[in-house]
């Protein structure tokens, strides 16, 4: 009997790779008040993060 796929919600961008990290207060200060203004989830703020680091040039 073929086992059918589960349902989930469709995206155009799906997030497979779990990233965990350890921060220091300071950090997770910064993150919850960046998340509060914004109203986003930390998931999403810090996606948005990683995602300035792409505009920065690289120092060697």
């Amino acid at each position: 009997m073929p086992t059918e796929k589960k349902m989930g919600r469709p995206t155009d961008n799906p997030k497979g790779t779990p990233v965990h990290v350890r921060l220091d207060a300071e950090c997770v200060e910064v993150l919850e008040q960046y998340c509060k203004q914004e109203n986003v989830p930390k998931a999403e703020a810090i996606r948005r993060g990683i995602l300035r680091l792409k505009d920065k040039p690289i120092k060697k």
